[in-house]
């Protein structure tokens, strides 16, 4: 059987940031993946905003990995050449009774250190995007758009340069720990002893962990819908409403080519089994996405709206509970990461230096 120093289980953007990460501190790691291709779960199903920080708890890690994971994200993309773009971002309150619940907003970014955001009146807002209806907006100019693939390509190839190797197709099945080292067992009867094993198998996470004797937590689920606008949208900014329970409202991103798409919804499903998940988008979803997008966007055309693909996240907390934070969960010989949801793209890069810190 062949021993390594560390497995990380799961080659999604968190899984091959961590694994650039340590192999970078020159430790052996080998990188197993249960799909036949990277990054093909949560990292390609989102909206792939590279978010400020706003919405999280002072002191969370969500807040501190976002801030943090956002300035080393735009370096990043910046020396490797990966296509991204600092848009900029309006969080808008249609109604005057939603002032409070905005000014709110900008307090929690400001305590969380995103200094560059500025209330603006309905009319300033207008100035900025003529479409737009609203009361007030915060703009955050931080705020931006990333080539998710790129980044996920640009990290793999990171890895290797390193020495990483990387084992697709490769799922996890259980595993045995004599207090020093792993015996993995895979489903391609592939066989890895290791002396630490990080589980970043996102929304395997949790059964990960249970199939390596060491349970933590239950995850919850949430599917996502995206629908795609035909033709161009008349903005230039990134468009959102104020978060609703379990996630940020149906907002408008645009991506790289200046395509605009709405999402997501949230729809808490009831399967516990990441097997069984279901990422068709129901056509019959449309009427309702065109009413949320009216909200802000009141001259969005009759049909113009066309369904384009979900995702899921895997949550610590279910339906009128507390977001929930990232898990990190360090055992002997493991590390579970567990929950890791928006704003993971943006602070993948951070949650990665900082587990190689911890397990220097």
């Amino acid at each position: 059987m062949d021993r390594v120093e560390i497995a990380v289980i799961g080659a999604g953007v968190v899984g091959l940031a961590v694994a650039r990460a340590l192999v970078q501190q020159g430790r052996e790691v080998v990188l197993i993946e249960a799909a036949s291709a990277i990054g093909s779960g949560i990292s390609s199903r989102n909206s792939e905003v590279i978010h400020a920080g706003l919405y999280y708890p002072t002191a969370s890690l969500k807040a501190a990995l976002c801030v943090r994971g956002k300035a080393l994200l735009y370096d990043y993309c910046a020396a490797r050449g990966i296509a991204h773009r600092r848009c900029g971002k309006l969080v808008v309150a249609t109604r005057e009774s939603d002032l409070p619940r905005l000014q709110a907003l900008a307090a929690q970014g400001a305590a969380n250190g995103v200094h560059d955001l500025s209330l603006l009146a309905g009319d300033e807002a207008r100035a900025r995007e003529p479409e737009l209806r609203c009361a007030a907006a915060l703009w955050s100019p931080s705020s931006g758009i990333v080539d998710s693939h790129g980044l996920m390509t640009a990290l793999l190839g990171d890895a290797e340069a390193a020495g990483a190797l990387l084992a697709l197709a490769s799922r996890v099945e259980g595993g045995d720990y004599d207090g020093r080292v792993w015996r993995l067992r895979c489903s391609d009867e592939f066989e890895l002893a290791a002396d630490l094993v990080v589980n970043c198998a996102g929304l395997h996470a949790a059964r990960v962990s249970g199939a390596l004797g060491r349970p933590v937590a239950p995850l919850r689920y949430a599917r996502g819908h995206y629908f795609a606008l035909a033709g161009r949208a008349p903005f230039s900014h990134l468009i959102y409403p104020l978060p609703v329970d379990g996630g940020l409202g149906v907002h408008l991103t645009l991506d790289l080519g200046g395509q605009a798409r709405f999402g997501p919804d949230v729809q808490w499903l009831d399967e516990r089994d990441p097997d069984t998940l279901d990422y068709r988008v129901d056509p019959a979803l449309g009427p309702a996405f065109e009413a949320e997008v009216r909200h802000y966007w009141p001259g969005l055309p009759e049909g113009r709206l066309a369904p384009a693909y979900s995702g899921i996240r895997p949550k610590l907390s279910g339906p009128g509970e507390p977001a929930a934070d990232f898990l990190i969960d360090h055992q002997p010989g493991l590390v579970n990461l567990l929950g890791i949801e928006s704003p993971g793209l943006t602070a993948s890069l951070a949650l990665a230096e900082t587990l190689a810190e911890q397990l220097t």
